[in-house]
């Protein structure tokens, strides 16, 4: 049965009861059916704060009989995590075109086109040698299958037999099937667990079909199934994926000999083979291994050849190959590219050699044209085109087959001169690095002098750079990793360094530290101190971006030492920023204002405007949390002056959020909300995902202040699920903790208990002992309202130790301050 959860609030102990009662169980009978202690159903149903394994999960589902969508309730409501909603009315079309001249293979059709997908996602599992045509079949079924999914096709390359390019990461796939579904590049979560949930949850009710072409193994497609509903998947490998529990298995072997021979007339042309002698199509299939690729091939030669006979080809085809090593898969398919290959004219073969070294997805006319430096490209592409050397399979952007790019690497390698190979790809890195520069610098000139320029001149922006940007990226990050691992150190740097806005404003952390882990290991490899040090500062930014602060004290400290030693002026500035900001979230907030100042002096004497705004904006915030007010209104107010001055919609949102709390301190409501509601439209409006959490948090504030708890838990939810959905720690313990406060003025001290425990083994794991101290005062406070005052006295104790150790007398939270804890400490004696 697929019964839908209830519609009430979704706490676990009121779950179980009503779906206990349901079922017409007692709390015993509930035990004995799920194999647990009857105490344990007891105390989940009384909402106390346990967290039953996953296993006594899964048990209790089956003894209640739950459908997948309340299993879907029941594991949120253990976890505590919010329903993501998932995004309306995208419905991709992405189904390559079907495959011209497609011949045979009725049975294999048959299996993959008669499963119907009912309530639970139908899986299967072609498999095949290399060349045997599995892509092809995938294609045919699934254009014959599209009608019965009307809310969209995905198609996927997972790369996972690429000789060139290493097999796609489940995590990066799944950001990019995220985005098909039109979820906001920057809304996708960091980890892959998080990524393949929310996978999951965007296709719970969709009736989708999705092919997963050319994977290497179980483990890389595991991630990529849909858990619940009437999805179908198909998938491609080279291997028999046998591990892929209910997966029906499609295993495709070479044509049948009269299908090898029908296919090589259709794609020759029945006009070009209708004066074959006798056995002649029959021995020429054989030399093809009847596999489909090299029958294409090899037809694609007589037919590009119109001189040439069907014996004459078989006569070329038997010269290149001995016919007893001409059976089976890959000799058939060297011997068929040889062939093609020897039969380009020169300039032709060059192209070919050299366009198979591209490391990226997908080749342009514009990365084509850096790669052979000549602007007569896009003629070489639409000639390989003809001769089936290379597909389209969008307009524009071509690629090769795999075992194609093979043979041309392989060519390259034999017959190019390593200076050449090496011209052509730092042609290719130049045009991406220009590229990449002039897009970033259209789209955020305010912060040009914070990013490396690129190794070689510059160019014009492309027509759309944001468009360009997100097109792009699918080459940019291979090529960026490509360089720091091939020895291309001043475009690994580059590529890093510009990249970084760009992927942290999309929320992409992982990929953007990959990056400059690669630069890094170059630097430190070459002995290049001032690369390291713009490596290390983007570390340590996205480890306070993701809540290490530990760490990115220590890397950022690492790159100031270094950048004192080497005199890299604007990476001393940049480190200094990021220890006042590390600082500051630890609060230590005396190491932090001597960060911030040291960094605003720094900036002012270079010149350096967004440097000097950075270190505004965080003494201001300083200067709040120590409660100079005065101080913090005259840095912020600077900061919006400059930041209005050159255009720096971000930081103007920043500045705006922190006089915004200087006001709502004051209980000044209304001056406050006017900044902050100006705050979230320059966030959304510049995709500043950390800045809407701001404004969020802000704005909730506020309507707790003012008794408007509906408001103000429409904003802490809209905050639990945004940070989740682009990994940011800290604002998730900001949300569960602010919930947990709503909870407690609606009366609500058990959900409120339960909340304000998840927060505090957040902030733990956070290492933020200033929000631990919030966390222990939420604990006293619900603890207090259920008639605990011992558990209440021993929570505000520990809150007060902390801010004491700390060396602080408040938080920016109201009533989170040693005064005040230490009344509420005695009350309790």
């Amino acid at each position: 049965m697929n019964r839908r959860a209830p519609s009430e609030d979704p706490t676990l102990g009121v779950l179980l009861r009503r779906w206990r009662e349901r079922a017409l169980l007692t709390q015993d009978q509930l035990a004995e059916r799920a194999g647990l202690n009857v105490r344990t159903v007891r105390r989940l149903e009384a909402g106390e704060p346990l967290r039953p394994r996953s296993a006594s999960v899964r048990s209790l589902a089956e003894a209640l009989d739950l459908g997948p969508a309340e299993l879907t309730t029941l594991t949120r409501a253990v976890t505590g995590a919010p329903e993501t909603p998932a995004p309306q009315g995208v419905r991709p079309r992405q189904l390559p075109a079907d495959v011209d001249g497609f011949v045979g293979r009725a049975s294999e059709l048959a299996a993959l086109t008669g499963i119907r997908a009912a309530d639970a996602v139908a899986v299967t599992a072609i498999d095949g040698m290399a060349g045997v045509g599995k892509t092809a079949l995938a294609v045919r079924a699934a254009h014959r299958l599209a009608s019965r999914y009307p809310d969209g096709h995905l198609f996927v390359d997972l790369h996972g037999h690429t000789r060139t390019t290493a097999a796609a990461d489940p995590a990066d796939l799944l950001a990019r099937l995220l985005g098909a579904l039109g979820v906001e590049g920057e809304s996708i979560p960091l980890h892959a667990d998080d990524r393949a949930a929310l996978y999951r949850s965007v296709l719970a009710d969709r009736r989708m079909l999705i092919v997963l072409d050319n994977a290497a193994d179980e483990g890389q497609v595991r991630p990529l199934l849909p858990g619940t509903g009437g999805c179908r998947v198909l998938i491609t490998s080279r291997r028999r994926l046998i591990g892929l529990t209910g997966a029906r298995i499609v295993s495709v072997d070479v044509l049948p000999q009269p299908e090898a021979i029908a296919l090589f007339a259709a794609s020759a042309g029945r006009e070009r083979v209708a004066d074959a002698a006798p056995g002649s199509l029959s021995e020429l299939a054989r030399c093809c291994g009847r596999l489909p690729l090299a029958v294409r091939l090899a037809a694609a030669r007589l037919k590009a050849h119109p001189a040439w006979t069907v014996e004459y080809l078989l006569q070329r085809l038997r010269e290149g190959w001995p016919l007893g090593e001409l059976y089976g898969g890959q000799h058939s398919v060297t011997t068929a590219l040889d062939l093609s290959y020897r039969d380009l004219p020169p300039p032709l073969a060059r192209g070919y050699r050299l366009l198979g070294l591209h490391p990226g997805a997908h080749i342009t006319p514009e990365a084509a044209a850096a790669t052979l430096g000549t602007p007569a490209a896009s003629a070489t592409l639409e000639q390989l085109l003809e001769v089936h050397l290379l597909q389209e399979p969008a307009p524009g952007h071509y690629t090769f087959h795999d075992l194609i790019r093979a043979h041309a690497v392989a060519a390259a390698e034999a017959e190019e001169p390593e200076p050449e190979r090496r011209a052509a790809l730092t042609r290719l890195l130049d045009h991406y690095s220009e590229n990449a520069s002039a897009a970033m610098d259209h789209l955020y000139p305010y912060e040009a002098d914070t990013r490396p320029q690129p190794p070689r001149r510059r160019t014009a922006a492309p027509a759309d750079p944001a468009d360009w940007l997100e097109a792009e990226l699918p080459n940019l990050l291979p090529i960026a990793r490509f360089a720091a691992e091939n020895g291309y150190r001043e475009h690994a740097r580059h590529l890093a360094g510009t990249l970084h806005r760009c992927l942290r404003t999309r929320g992409r952390y992982a990929e953007a530290d990959g990056l400059h882990r690669k630069a890094l290991s170059a630097a430190q490899a070459a002995g290049d101190r001032v690369s390291e040090v713009e490596a290390l500062v983007g570390l340590a930014e996205l480890d306070s971006l993701r809540g290490n602060h530990d760490q990115a004290v220590r890397k950022a400290a690492c790159a100031l030492e270094i950048a004192r030693e080497s005199g890299h002026g604007a990476g001393e500035l940049r480190a200094l920023i990021g220890l006042g900001f590390a600082h500051l979230e630890q609060l230590d907030l005396k190491r932090a204002a001597e960060h911030y100042r040291q960094a605003l002096d720094t900036a002012r004497a270079a010149g350096h405007r967004t440097g000097e705004l950075d270190a505004l904006i965080g003494s201001g915030h300083v200067g709040r949390a120590l409660g100079n007010e005065d101080s913090a209104v005259a840095d912020l107010t600077e900061a919006l002056r400059i930041a209005r001055a050159i255009g720096h919609r971000t930081s103007e949102a920043r500045a705006l959020i922190g006089l915004g709390y200087v006001h709502l301190k004051r209980a000044e409501l209304g001056p406050a909300a006017g900044r902050f509601e100006r705050a979230l439209e320059l966030a959304r409006a510049t995709g500043y995902r950390v800045g809407e959490l701001s404004c969020l948090a802000a704005l909730g504030d506020l309507h707790h202040l003012q008794g408007r708890h509906e408001p103000a838990r429409r904003c802490f939810e809209e905050i639990a699920d945004l940070s989740r959905r682009i990994g940011n720690r800290n604002w998730e313990f900001e949300a569960i903790h602010s919930l947990g406060r709503l909870d407690h003025a609606a009366g609500r001290p058990e959900q409120a208990l339960a909340r304000h425990d998840r927060a505090l083994r957040l902030a733990g794991e956070l290492n933020q002992p200033g929000d631990e101290a919030r966390a222990h005062d939420g604990l006293a406070h619900a603890h207090d309202a259920l008639g605990r005052p011992d558990q209440a006295r021993d929570h505000w104790a520990r809150a007060l130790a902390l801010l004491t150790a700390l060396g602080i007398t408040e938080t920016d939270e109201r009533g989170v301050d040693v005064e005040t804890l230490r009344r509420r400490v005695d009350q309790k004696r």
